[in-house]
């Protein structure tokens, strides 16, 4: 037996895929076979290739043993990711010699004789390099080979016994052609199962699920992963009580006085806040007004815009007199556009988690949360996920401020999702008319923390953002989504150079 066996198991061997590490809460345990099983296009190749590469650059011998591609299949996978395979052992069963019709026998069955050949050749390059890591690609040749289930259980358990003798940690890739064998899930130490899902429209979606996994803690359910240039990149299933942090709950103003009045005193650091309303009644004004305030306080922000185009956003802050450019010029503002088509919410919520943990952002605005919908595969779904998100957003100490645009423009407001149970604060905006003219209102809703103002306001939006009238006295039906106004309060004359 290898020394490398008698080697202290309780460490463990890095995957390769940093995301997968933390999904498994460290890596592999070293010395043991695992089952990585998926649909053709899955990724399978690809995490194995990771696998041996992050094996060199520490220094360990690594094997590639490929039944179903050439090595130059192999090596132009790598090349397709940035890679040299140069270094890297790759072990090519069926070569010329063994497609040769010459050399084939007819005396005996080709299973009685193939696959015993297929075996010995394994074993003996194994012995011949004495890799650290292994990666079988694939099994379905060896299955087929068999061509019955005992054969095939008894060479795989040889295998296994083999690989362990000889301290090797081994990947087995399954392409899942035969739905119906479950024989590897029982032998193998762990079981790592790739998806890729295809949608009517868009980009499709690829997730990992950790079925078994003998001995140590991981992380269980779903887990969305991309395959890119580059290889794979995987983004665990964010749990918000792993993410617990101190920290002060001050009050940050709005930017608008009239605003900060509404809401009991301004924005709390740890809350998030839900504006809700019709298109185009300035959900985005008054989110970007609040941003811009956060921005002047010196805060690191960031806007995830989903609905509209970078330009016309920039263009209409810039006429209102909210510049965001020269923040973003130093960094201090990331202004991120998503195509909803495009985005899973696991990598969603990455993109969150690195830019507080690692950019410092204390300020996010999601506009909006119909888009992001569109991302989710249902509802229920999507509850969930904001549910963790906005729960590790508070613990984090960041403000946030969430877009909700409701169907139709009068008349009753109906949304994509009911999100308000999930929001510490809620505002809701409104048309309304009178004396021939369209005019905007809003009022706060809900607040978890300030004893917020109980009255229905008129809107104004121009310079500086937005203004805020004084209480509508003989509104009625607002909150049915028919807003009627009888009562002799003034309404306010648009200002073009006025402020907050």
């Amino acid at each position: 037996m290898n020394d490398r066996t008698s080697a202290n198991l309780t460490g463990r061997i890095s995957t390769g895929i940093a995301g997968l590490d933390d999904i498994l809460g460290g890596g592999l345990t070293p010395q043991r076979v695992y089952l990585v099983e998926g649909s053709p296009g899955a990724g399978k190749t690809t995490l194995g290739l990771q696998f041996l590469l992050d094996g060199m650059a520490r220094g360990e011998a690594g094997l590639y043993v490929t039944l179903s591609e050439t090595t130059d299949e192999l090596i132009a996978v790598g090349q397709s990711h940035g890679w040299d395979l140069t270094p890297l052992s790759i072990y090519e069963l069926a070569g010329e010699d063994d497609l040769d019709l010459d050399a084939q026998q007819s005396v005996f069955h080709p299973s009685e004789i193939e696959l015993g050949e297929t075996t010995r050749k394994v074993m003996d390059r194994v012995d011949e390099l004495q890799p650290v890591r292994v990666v079988f690609d694939s099994l379905s040749e060896m299955r087929l080979l068999a061509q019955n289930p005992l054969r095939y259980r008894r060479q795989i358990l040889a295998l296994k016994q083999f690989f362990s003798a000889r301290g090797c940690t081994v990947l087995l890739l399954d392409d899942k052609t035969n739905q119906s064998d479950q024989q590897l899930h029982s032998i193998a130490h762990g079981v790592i199962s790739l998806e890729q899902i295809a949608r009517d429209y868009g980009k499709e979606r690829r997730r990992v699920n950790i079925l078994k996994m003998r001995g140590i803690r991981f992380r269980g359910g779903y887990h969305d992963y991309a395959l890119d240039t580059g290889g794979i990149t995987m983004y665990p299933r964010l749990v918000a009580a792993e993410h617990v942090r101190d920290f002060v709950p001050l009050v940050g103003s709005s930017g608008s006085d009239g605003f900060d009045a509404l809401l009991g005193g301004g924005l709390i650091r740890g809350t998030n806040t839900l504006i809700v309303g019709p298109s185009g009644i300035g959900k985005t004004t008054l989110s970007t007004r609040c941003l811009l305030a956060a921005l002047e306080r010196g805060e690191k922000a960031a806007y995830y815009l989903f609905d509209e185009g970078l330009g016309t956003f920039f263009a209409r802050s810039t006429q209102l007199g909210l510049d965001l450019r020269p923040y973003l010029a130093t960094g201090q503002l990331a202004m991120c556009h998503f195509d909803p088509a495009e985005l899973s919410p696991g990598e969603f919520a990455q993109l969150l988690r690195d830019a507080v943990e690692q950019q410092g952002t204390r300020f996010m605005v999601i506009d909006s949360l119909n888009a992001y919908l569109q991302a989710m595969p249902g509802e229920q779904f999507l509850t969930l996920q904001m549910h963790e998100l906005l729960s590790y957003l508070n613990q984090q100490g960041v403000t946030t401020m969430m877009i909700l645009g409701q169907h139709g423009l009068m008349a009753e407001g109906r949304t994509d999702v009911d999100l308000s149970y999930l929001s510490d604060s809620t505002v809701l905006m409104r048309f309304f008319e009178t004396s021939g003219n369209v005019r905007r209102a809003i009022s706060v809703i809900k607040s978890r923390t300030t004893q917020h103002a109980q009255t229905i306001h008129e809107l104004q939006l121009g310079h500086g953002g937005v203004r805020i009238g004084a209480p509508l006295v003989g509104f009625e039906g607002v909150l049915t989504g028919i807003p009627n106004y009888r009562g002799a309060t003034p309404m306010m004359v648009p200002v073009p150079d006025a402020g907050q």
